[in-house]
């Protein structure tokens, strides 16, 4: 792997895993797949959103939100947020333009949301988490950049574990994922940020965005009248990179990047508490034996790190195209590898996924998109830092 060493330096400091998987044969099932590239020359692309049309709107960590109309990737940005993200580091970040979503009804209101890192406001933060809305211009290949309205902003301890997702759900409230504030074993109090109920970090929000000023709280919220923020819907989460609703059963599919050893894919379910930093996927963490698992949620899958050091969430597979994915969770890891969960009576499945299709070198798996026919993208960069122009989108098809 390009820059091995450095980057598994720079992942033990970060807390991301602390080795670079060792290939291992397994006897799980293979699916084999090919994927087309649709578009190139980008600056590590994390996320995506559709258009009715069909235009793609692609989010680039060092703060453009990029046009694919057809085939073509137009130069002019729909969004220029550079200006107000943090200085990012050359080498490696998890700051940035991190999260977009467009609004459920955005056909007419032209409304669309971005969670991105900007300089912090408070002494001892390395930099504040913003949520913000903006509104499309009269071009509709270009958002008003005087728009902006600030929604919601959550101060980082350090640069890592920001999680920065951004889904609407098919209740029409946004949910944010917020990791657990940054550093490793989340060292955050006495309990860590994932189990305080009195912080936004580690945790999964759900807000409504339908009201003028800020945002509302739905008042089916789980700690609604409680101690606890009234914004959360889940807690216990480390890192929650990349999360999903599936189409068909309205699920809340969350990946959790790991500590040390191993990586998970969780349900989330109203108040859920899924044990960072109790526990490290199913296993204990702090304490390290004999933790008490008996009211938290247990993920629906684990791997170890000789697989992969760094979950990638993805989407359950709705499409038609592909029929052998029909109902199958697609995710992957940041070092490479592919998988599915195939739901199989009480338990789910982990099968592997082989490309053909795929470049030379490295290829590191940044995040998945949807699309409205329910086909899937994955969204990848051949370098470790985000300001290559490396990155690329690929569509998943028959091979």
């Amino acid at each position: 792997m390009k820059n091995l060493s450095f980057l598994i330096n720079t992942l033990f400091v970060l807390g991301i895993g602390c080795s670079a998987p060792s290939p291992k044969k397994t006897n799980e099932p293979v699916i084999t797949l090919k994927i087309q590239k649709i578009a190139e020359g980008l600056h590590s692309p994390v996320t995506a959103a559709f258009t009715a049309d069909g235009t793609m709107l692609i989010a680039e960590q060092t703060g453009q939100i990029r046009v694919l109309k057809g085939t073509d990737l137009l130069e002019v940005a729909f969004l220029d947020l550079k200006n107000k993200l943090v200085k990012l580091s050359g080498a490696y970040d998890e700051r940035g333009l991190l999260g977009l979503a467009l609004h459920p009804d955005y056909n007419r209101n032209k409304k669309f949301y971005v969670y991105y890192s900007s300089p912090a406001t408070e002494a001892g933060s390395d930099h504040q988490s913003v949520v913000s809305e903006f509104i499309t211009s009269s071009d509709p290949m270009r958002a008003d950049s005087a728009s902006e309205r600030v929604l919601l902003t959550v101060q980082q301890p350090e640069s890592n574990h920001n999680g920065g997702d951004l889904k609407f759900g098919p209740d029409g409230y946004l949910y944010i994922g917020l990791g657990d504030g940054g550093g490793a074993g989340d060292k955050h109090g006495p309990s860590g940020n994932g189990q305080n109920m009195n912080t936004l970090l580690g945790k999964i929000l759900r807000i409504d965005v339908n009201t003028e000023s800020s945002y509302k709280i739905p008042q089916d919220n789980p700690f609604v009248g409680t101690r606890a923020k009234s914004e959360i819907w889940a807690y216990g989460l480390r890192n929650p990179w990349r999360f999903s609703f599936d189409r068909k059963t309205g699920q809340l599919f969350a990946a959790d990047v790991g500590q040390n050893k191993f990586e998970e894919v969780n349900i989330i379910e109203k108040g859920g508490n899924y044990g960072w930093r109790i526990m490290e996927a199913t296993h204990c963490f702090d304490p390290e034996a004999n933790c008490k698992t008996d009211t938290l949620k247990l993920p629906i899958n684990e791997y170890k790190h000789e697989l992969g050091i760094s979950i990638t969430g993805g989407y359950v597979y709705n499409g038609l195209a592909i029929k052998v994915l029909s109902g199958k969770y697609i995710f992957g890891d940041w070092t490479g590898p592919l998988f599915f969960l195939e739901h199989k009576g009480q338990t789910w499945t982990r099968g592997n996924i082989e490309l053909t299709g795929k470049p030379s070198g490295d290829f590191k798996i940044l995040g998945f998109a949807e699309d409205n026919f329910a086909e899937l993208y994955v969204l990848t960069n051949q370098e470790v830092g985000s300001k290559g122009t490396k990155g690329a989108v690929y569509k998943f098809v028959n091979p």
